[in-house]
């Protein structure tokens, strides 16, 4: 007979355990990371792409260019205290 205790989990299983349970947390801190990163930029490419749409209509670069920009100035909302 074997007079040797088995455990159920091997001390080699724990430690596997561990780390992928660590490892796992780490992966979905990036995750979280940089779909935080991209809901906190997301507004500037939205008004980007709202400029982009209406300026379709001008056939040369630089006018488009141009209508981009004064689109982009316009939908820039800046915080006016009342007094």
């Amino acid at each position: 007979m074997n007079a040797k205790p088995m455990l159920a989990f091997s001390p080699g299983s724990i430690l596997t355990f561990a780390a992928a349970s660590l490892a796992a947390i780490i992966a979905l801190g990036f995750l979280w990371g940089v779909v935080f990163l991209f809901q906190s930029r997301g507004a500037p490419m939205e008004r980007l792409a709202a400029a982009e749409r209406a300026c379709t209509h001008h056939a040369y670069p630089s006018e488009r260019h141009a209508c981009m920009q004064e689109r982009l100035v316009e939908s820039q909302v800046i915080p006016v205290a009342n007094q």
